[in-house]
């Protein structure tokens, strides 16, 4: 089985990472352990698809006819009617099975990302219940306070976290993480300690140090700070300039339970493939933690 908790840091990987090859749930859990990860974040496409949600239509060609484009909005709205309506009676079994495949497998699903902050209550329920169900510690959204108002009180109910993750917003004027946690006790950040570096090109550490309480996860890639000459970058690991080393050395000294996801936003170089890069990841972590 898998083992990717290096010096007492938990490596895994946002299934996002996979997105140019099959989501399917099965194929999914063979790049897990063709990467030798233990712990996953995985996105509500994987998790729905096998628990048999309808499917969307497929997308027109870039060519298409006003026609053709109408059409595809009007099955995409039936679409996500019959969603919302599937999402609301559909039982945990085919969920728990989820769970059970990747457990047996020695593979933790330790976030389902739904992003259910425009969803009802009903829907907003199904989504912790799944993610209970699938052995997930919480549900993950983008940050906002609307996100934070309406998910918080879900997640308290459940006894469960909402998970809130952010982009380039602290490279706003007086953006703060506070505000956001304030909300409610459930609240916990997936800190993109990647996106934080592009966008203020201050260490990641800082933060870190500073609300590790309220830390559930972080995700890690890198890039180039706003002042490189390609400003804010995705890069191969090790060809940035975001401090992989000195955020996992700062867990392992403190021990704290942070769970690390790679997440791969570079380019995948010709000749390779996203399992590949990501498996690079893991070996880089590695060699840090160990």
């Amino acid at each position: 089985k898998p083992n990717s908790k290096f010096g007492g840091v938990q490596v895994g990987a946002i299934t996002y990472s996979w997105r140019s090859m099959s989501p399917t749930a099965e194929d999914t859990l063979k790049y897990s352990l063709q990467c030798s990860i233990s712990s996953i974040e995985m996105m509500s496409n994987t998790i729905e698809l096998y628990a048999g949600m309808p499917q969307g239509p497929a997308r027109p060609p870039r060519d298409a006819t006003d026609e053709q484009k109408a059409a595809f909005q009007k099955a995409t709205q039936v679409v996500a009617e019959a969603q919302k309506k599937w999402r609301i009676s559909a039982p945990m079994t085919r969920f728990e099975e989820l769970r059970k495949m990747y457990n047996k497998a020695g593979v933790k699903i330790h976030i389902a990302k739904f992003s259910p902050e425009n969803w009802s209550d009903e829907e907003i329920d199904y989504a912790f219940n799944a993610a209970k169900a699938l052995g997930a510690k919480g549900v993950s959204n983008e940050i906002g306070d609307k996100a934070c108002q309406k998910l918080g009180p879900f997640a308290q109910k459940h006894g469960m976290y909402a998970i809130m993750h952010q982009h380039l917003q602290p490279g706003e004027p007086g953006w703060s993480f506070e505000k956001f946690l304030d909300y409610s006790p459930a609240i916990m950040l997936n800190f993109d300690a990647g996106h934080y570096f592009g966008a203020t090109g201050l260490h990641p550490n800082g933060i870190i140090e500073k609300l590790h309480e309220r830390i559930f996860s972080i995700h890690m890639k890198d890039k180039t700070g706003p002042k490189g000459n390609q400003a804010n970058t995705n890069m191969e690991w090790g060809k940035g300039e975001t401090p992989i080393a000195d955020i996992l050395l700062l867990l392992q000294k403190n021990k704290w339970p942070i769970n690390v996801d790679i997440e791969l936003e570079y380019p995948v170089p010709e000749g390779s493939d996203a399992v590949a890069e990501v498996k690079k990841c893991v070996d880089f972590c590695k060699r840090i933690l160990t």
